[in-house]
Parts: C-alpha cells; structure tokens; sequence
C-alpha cells in the first residue's frame, strides 16, 4: 500500500529544480516555455520563504557589462508583461531611478555609467544637483554635485513575480511542489542521475537528466555534496520601512552610494535600505533546518551610522515614525557576481544562484539565459562574467567565504575605481617569489586567489592603492616598467599562469580536434592557439608546446583554468589521454625587452640566438646551478622567453637573475606595465576582447586557424564566417589627446553614432596616449581602408575625444621586435 502522507510526486523527469524563489520559478518557467516537459520544481518549505520574499524589488537596467545590461533588460520587459499572462499583479511600475554623486570622484563615476547606457540603449539623464531636486523634492542637495536619471527603471513586489512565474511555469506543464526537501544530488560516472527527497518522513528518489540548484543561501552546503564548488555566504542585510507619510507623491527610486543608502517610494511609505562597508555574515555553520520567512534579531548600533546620514539627507525622515526594521539574509559571492551555468565538475549540474542583493532583477534574465543554455547546449550570448565555471576550488572554503563577504556588501555602493582590490581574505595563493618581490617593493593585486605583483614602489614610497578616475598614484611607476620592457628589460612573474599537461597514445589527435591551429608541429614547437565552439566563438585562448610525441604543455590564463580544463574534459570521448592541472609545479618568471638575451647569456651557459632558439620554440637551458624552460613568446610584443622553473629551484633562478641584472639595468615590472604593453600591442585578452561570443576571424586572430590541416570543433564556422564576410572587427584606438585615460567600455562613435563600446583599454606609455581595443560593426564587402576612412571619437563620462584608430598594432605593426636578433629602441611618446 503506498504511504498516504507521500507526496505525489513522480518517478523520472527531465530536469529537477531545486528552490522555489524566484530564480527557482523563472527557471522552471523558461524551460517550460521552450517546450520542455517533465519539468519539476521541488521547495523545502514555501515558494518565496528564503531571500525573495524580503527582497527591495528594485529592477534598475543598467549592469555594468552590455550582455548584464542585456539580462536586466529582459527582466524589466518580462515583470511588465507577467501580469496580462497570468493574471497575477506583479506590482511592477516603471518609476525611474536617480542616482546622485556627493564627490567629484562619484560624478566621474556615474557619468561614465550614463556613457555606457547611451552605448547599450537604455535611456538616461545626466542631472544637475537643481535637477535631481526638481524630479525628488524631498532630497536636501547640500552636498549633492550631480546625478543620473534612469527614466526606464522600476521597482516590483519580489514575492508576486516569483508567484507570477510559479503560475507560468505551471500553465505551461511544470510541476512544483512545496514542503519537499533535497537531501542529496545523485550521481553515476560523473554524471547527475536524479535527486532524492524527503517529506515529512516520506522519502524517495526522482531520476532526471538534469537537475538545477536554485537553493540560494542553502545551495552552497548542498552543492558541497557532490564536489561542486559553489562559493556563496549569507550576510544580514538592513531596511526600515516608514510610517504611512502623508500626501507622499509617487517618487524614483533613489540611491545615494555616498551615503550607502537606497530609497523607494511604496504605498506612501518610503524604505530605506544600506550597503554598509562592512557587512555581517551570517549562518557560517550552516543556515538553520526551520528557517522560513524568518527575520534576524535587529542590530540598530549597526544601521544607525546609515540612519542618521540619511536623516539628514531627507529631512522628512525625522518626522516620520519606523514601522518596520527589518533585517533579513541574503547570499554574496567572493566578486559580487550571481552564478550560472553547468558545474564543471558533475555534468547535468546547473546552477543559478548567489544573486548579492540584486536578485530580482537579475533572475528573469538568468532564467532565460540558463534555460536556453540547458536547450541549446551553449548559452546564448557570452555569461562569462556569471559563468559558474569561474570560481576556483579552494573559494569553497567557509572560512575565506565569511571574510570576504564581509567587504562585498558593502562594494556594492562603494567607488567602483579602476584597479580596486579586495582587501579581504587575502594571501591565500602565493608565489614562491612572493616575499623576495614583497622585500622590493611590490604592491599585490589579488586574481583568483593569487597575489600577483600589480606595480614596485620607489623607495621611500607609500605602498598602498590611491584609488581615482584619474591617475593614480602608481602611474609613472607603471610607466617606468613599460619604458623598461620597451628599452632596457624587465622582469616578470606570472607563476599564476594556469598549466595543464595533456598526454597520452592520443593527445595529438585530441587536440588537433579542439584547437583551431595545426598542433601536429615538431617536438619543441610553441603554437598560439584558440578552442572554439561550434559558433566559431573563443572558448579558451592559450599557448601549446610540444613536450614529447604524446605530451603538450598548455598554459591559459589563471581565472579560466577551471573553464579550461572542463573544457578539456567535457570533450574527451574514447582517447587515450590524460589531463592534469600542474599550475603549482612550476613557476613563470617572464624576461621581456630588448636587453632580454643580454641578461640570460650573463646566467646561462646556452646559445639564445635566434638560430639556435628561434620565436616559438621551447628548450630546457641551464640557470645559475639550476634548469629552466625557456618558452620563447611574449605578451608585450618584445624580445623575450617565458622560463618555467620547478618551484622549489625557483628562489635560486630569480636571486641569479637579479644579480646579473645590475649589469644591465634589469627592472621589477608589475602586471599594469605588462597589460599597458599588451594593449599598444594590440594583444587580445579572454574575457576582454576575445569571448565565447565573438568570431575568432572577426577578433583579427585568422592567423591562428588553420582549416587545411583537417576537421576540428568549429572549422564550419570559420568557412561560414571566410565565405560570407565579416560584420564587425575588433580595432585599435589611440586618444589624440594625451591626457584622458581609457579602462573599458567607453562608447566608441563613428561619423558622430555610438557603434559599440571599448573591450579593454590602458595607457600607452610608449605610444602617448590612451589605447583601447573595442569592436566596430562594418559592411559585408567593406575594405580596411573603407573602415578606417571613418571619423571615430570616444566618449569619455560625457566628454568626447578623437581617436586614432588600426586594424594593425599601432606599436612595432610588423612583430619585428619579439623575431629579431637585435632590437632597436622602443618608439619615443607621442612617436
């Protein structure tokens, strides 16, 4: 007899959903709407009852990349139409927002976000401080320098639009249930084969094909479970809620990053919210079994810094009585960014999940994306910003997860400067040369867990970040390492370089199949490379050397080597090879400029001419009383090789290093030298300039294909793209104006219309003035002269600049200087 108390829930389905706030429901009603079947959402107590049914509602457009911008966008489109669909009120207006600036800084700052609204097509408004009063009369302007006006922008009831979307997903055939919990992912050769569960004592298993963890701040432990790597940690997140204030018109939502608040207007009330600068974890053993529309005990000592500011700037507040203080968790990741995608680590894993407080703008577009994503096998446009495949294994450490979410709350609001570091949960990966570079002056940036040294201070210097829209105060030391790289020669570490050995009866076949370039080259050879997708789109973009007839050294960026190596693996089918991460063997200390052979014949006993080692090739050679692996490459587009060092002779090479480099005026170079030199040189950068989204022909990287050599994944697409012309290209662009500086996503103008937005931009120490890569549309058919004919500007936060812009690096165009036996000095500025 079957137990009456189970649930009826069934056997098998396609996909099980696990979490029922709104990102569980926008999910499930995505995949329904693509026409999927045996869809089942399983909530371990009530729709809504976790973070969705406090959240603000806040639904502003404008992120800061254009595909974020793309997602919150749709979800905007979609609030707006739940309502006539399923007959549910959403509570969603279109209210505009304001944002305002207390600094000179912030202006910068917003007015550079107004730039990159015009460049994505959201309406927006720069206000002066007599017009942010005139759209929110309540505002006292003292203070106040500018602001920026969102007409499109609004604010939702969370709650019903997750209700909305249940009803959806249910209409269109999706099965969601409550009071059932998840209490373990199943698995079989790592691959998901169903869910089991368990209500009120009734337990069972659900077999499916796929399964998706929706379960916000309880995802992480549950995802722990399977080996998955879902870094997240809830924090405590504050707002009051008025007093009925009467005669309160209808008002924009209002943010004042300044002052880490946020205000909105809602049935004559007004709520104010904080992103205080340093947050209160919360739930670091675990959040509690019972947890349900609960609120957390209120901490007014902690809001009350935020209260009396806010006061202040809204004097009708000190009238008004506090209604509610609510205080209420929400989960926050180590960068501020939601995840979505399949986990690398178990196929038919999905995640979507770790919202930072901006949830419900965000999980429409997520739903969408991740929805046709599972469907398509890709996903729809570039997510690698949200890619779950980011996040390195060691984040999963609970400990380092609690310090950091303890900054990024608050970054939130805080001046997002270029070049800002975490200050939080630092040290945790480290070079061998860590403390030598720290003893001379290194200042660390931190990427994926690494410290790397970002710029050498002088003597004497303040060995800090002096954060600004302007230059900063490591400038000219940037600038002295580019000369050095440019002139003299430079030293580099870039041990957090990812490296992966690919072996076996089978390697070459392998990776002939996934790389676009010819990989079958003599023992010794160095290949440039990209693996692309069937939309001939970038998915990694890498070096191949050739250790042995069946091992290859790859190496790939540090913040993609998990990608990469799932990448590798998801793509292995009957070949006999074995992939291993080696990134922790080896250091890297690059030796780049034109005094590079100088400095190596004064440690090394071998011949470093080009006869005897050529560009592109790799060879062991002896240093000091150790060896190396000289990989003869560069990413600053000067003479140079890469050595590869084993870690535990890596502190013998570099002391011998900087001894003999005295004689010949080696300098310590930081990671913003050798990306200032990277970008006059025109080198693409993953993640920047070079997407799963963007054609490898279309990114200038031809060169690097190579269709003749046979079948590989992507090839039909690079004929498609030869055969019917490219749409747009990536371009160089030089300021005229020497003064200006470019970071990224400034819009790019040509003939006086927004065309795009810069990928990656620095500043060209050599070439004297602000370089930026970006993407121009172009007619089928037009000629590089016909493209290049063209007036193009860059807006710089409302101020437009000319721009010089190539199709070919505007530094050394014909790549003599990496290739020559003697390099000829560096252009001087302004050439």
């Amino acid at each position: 007899m079957p137990d009456p108390a189970a649930p009826d829930l069934p056997a098998k389905a396609r996909v099980v959903i696990i979490g029922g706030g709104i990102s569980g429901c926008s999910v499930a009603y995505h995949l329904a709407k693509l026409g999927w079947t045996d869809i089942v959402l399983l909530e371990r107590k009530q729709l809504t009852s976790g973070t969705t049914w406090h959240a603000a509602g806040l639904i502003g457009q404008l992120r800061a990349s254009q595909n974020m911008t793309r997602l919150a966008k749709y979800s905007a489109d979609l609030y707006g139409r739940l309502e006539a669909e399923t007959g549910l009120a959403t509570g969603f207006r279109r209210c505009g927002s304001i944002t305002v600036a207390l600094s000179a800084e912030r202006r910068e700052e917003i007015f550079r976000q107004a730039a990159l609204a015009r460049a994505f097509g959201v309406a927006v408004d720069e206000l002066s401080p007599a017009e942010v009063q005139r759209l929110y009369p309540h505002l006292n302007i003292d203070g106040v320098v500018a602001g920026v006006h969102l007409p499109g922008d609004g604010q939702a009831d969370p709650g019903n639009i997750a209700l909305a979307l249940a009803k959806g997903a249910r209409m269109a055939g999706a099965r969601i249930v409550e009071q059932v919990k998840v209490t373990r992912v199943t698995s079989v050769a790592g691959r998901v084969t169903g869910v089991d569960w368990d209500m009120a004592g009734a337990r069972g298993h659900i077999a499916a094909d796929h399964v998706v963890n929706c379960g916000g701040m309880w995802g992480r432990d549950l995802a722990a479970q399977n080996g998955v790597t879902l870094p997240l940690h809830a924090c405590e997140h504050f707002y009051i809620v008025t007093e009925t204030i009467p005669d309160l018109a209808r008002l924009p939502v209002l943010r004042v990053p300044d002052e880490c608040a946020y205000y909105k207007e809602d049935a004559g009330k007004i709520l104010l919210g904080a992103f205080e600068p340093k947050a209160k974890p919360w739930g670091m053993n675990g959040i509690p079994e019972d947890f349900c529309f609960d609120q957390l005990p209120e901490d007014f000592d902690h809001f009350e810094p935020i209260l009396e500011q806010a006061v202040a700037r809204m004097p009708m507040l000190a009238k008004a009585g506090i209604h509610t203080f609510f205080n209420g968790p929400e989960s926050f990741t180590p960068d501020d960014r939601y995840y979505l995608g399949e986990a690398p680590e178990l196929r038919g894993y999905w995640v979507a999940a770790g919202y930072n407080s901006i949830g419900i703008v965000s999980s429409g577009g997520a739903g969408m994306a991740l929805a046709q994503w599972m469907h398509d096998g890709a996903p729809p446009f570039d997510l690698w910003e949200v890619d779950i495949r980011r996040a390195q294994p060691f984040q999963r450490n609970r400990r380092y997860l609690r310090d950091r979410v303890s900054e990024t709350l608050g970054l939130l609001y805080a001046d997002h400067f270029p070049f800002r570091q975490m200050a939080s949960a630092r040290g945790i990966r480290r070079s061998p040369l860590h403390e030598a570079l720290k003893a001379r002056g290194a200042v660390f940036g931190e990427v994926a867990g690494w410290e790397r040294a970002n710029w050498f201070a002088r003597e004497g210097q303040e060995r800090e970040y002096r954060y600004s829209w302007k230059r900063q105060n490591w400038f000219e030391n940037q600038r002295a390492e580019h000369m050095a790289l440019r002139e003299g020669v430079g030293l580099l570490d870039m041990t957090s370089f990812g490296k992966i050995r690919v072996e076996g009866r089978d390697a070459t076949a392998f990776l002939q199949r996934l790389c676009a370039n010819q990989i079958d080259v003599p023992v010794g050879r160095i290949v440039y490379t990209q693996m692309l997708n069937p939309r001939g789109g970038i998915e990694s973009d890498l070096t191949v050397t050739r250790l042995s007839e069946t091992a290859f050294f790859l190496v790939v960026p540090g913040a993609t080597l998990p990608r990469d190596l799932a990448w590798l693996r998801r793509h292995l089918t009957e070949e006999r090879v074995t992939i291993t991460d080696v990134t922790a063997a080896e250091a890297v200390l690059p030796i780049m400029g034109p005094r590079a052979r100088d400095l190596l014949r004064r440690v090394s006993p071998d011949d470093f001419s080009n006869a005897a080692h050529p560009f592109g090739t790799a060879r062991e050679i002896e240093i000091g009383m150790g060896l190396a692996r000289a990989h003869r490459v560069s990413y600053v587009g000067e003479l140079g090789w890469e050595l590869y060092i084993s870690t535990d002779q890596a502190a013998h090479v570099f002391e011998t290093l900087a001894k003999a480099g005295a004689e010949v005026g080696l300098r310590l170079c930081g990671l913003h030298a050798m990306d200032s030199c990277r970008i006059e040189k025109g080198y693409r950068h993953f993640g920047h300039d070079i997407t799963d989204e963007d054609h490898v022909l279309e990114a200038g990287l031809g060169f690097a294909v190579k269709p003749e050599k046979g079948d590989f994944l992507g090839r039909e697409a690079v004929l498609r793209k030869r055969e019917s012309g490219l749409t747009r290209r990536l371009v160089q662009f030089r300021l005229t104006d020497p003064e200006p500086l470019l970071f990224h996503n400034e819009p790019i103008l040509r003939d006086g219309k927004i065309v795009g937005q810069l990928t990656s931009g620095n500043y060209g120490h050599a070439l004297g003035g602000a370089i930026g890569l970006g993407y121009v549309p172009c007619r089928a058919g037009e000629t590089a002269a016909e493209l290049l004919s063209a007036r193009y500007t860059i807006d710089v936060a409302g101020r437009i600049f000319t721009a010089e812009a190539s199709l070919t690096p505007l530094y050394d165009p014909k790549a003599h200087r990496p290739q020559a036996d003697q390099v000829a000095a560096a252009p001087t500025p302004g050439r």
